[in-house]
């Protein structure tokens, strides 16, 4: 099982970014972080890295019944989805697979609860 979708999209870098969120939003998740591996990397280690960007994604009535299942599942909280430019005019993008990250967790309802996550952040890939 692998833990993330993945989709390559022909656009430039921010042309992606702008339309992932878009599509998030359409899936009803909003985006709550937002990491610039790219800023991140210059300023911390002074390294050049490719256009890379880490979104936290968040349903909140999702999130809400999966706390109210699992207290401690916040630690898996929110959603990774990450664009990244992959050269030649291409982004791809990826989000976690909330289901392959459930695993090590016993409680059927969350699992259930996870594939309808899954689900809709498959879509959001989709749609781009």
């Amino acid at each position: 099982m692998s833990y993330y979708y993945a989709k390559t999209v022909h656009a430039p870098f921010e042309v992606a970014v702008s339309a992932t969120r878009e599509a998030l939003a359409q899936e009803g998740f909003g985006v709550i972080t937002e990491i610039d591996v790219r800023q991140t990397m210059k300023a911390k280690l002074g390294e050049d890295f490719r256009p890379y960007l880490i979104l936290g994604a968040c349903n909140p009535r999702l999130a809400l019944e999966a706390l109210r299942l699992e207290d401690k599942v916040g630690t898996m909280l929110p959603c990774n989805v990450i664009v990244q430019d992959v050269g030649s005019g291409r982004t791809e993008v990826a989000a976690i697979d909330p289901v392959a990250s459930m695993q090590a967790i016993d409680n059927a309802d969350l699992k259930t609860s996870a594939a309808l996550v899954a689900e809709k952040l498959r879509a959001a890939l989709d749609r781009l």
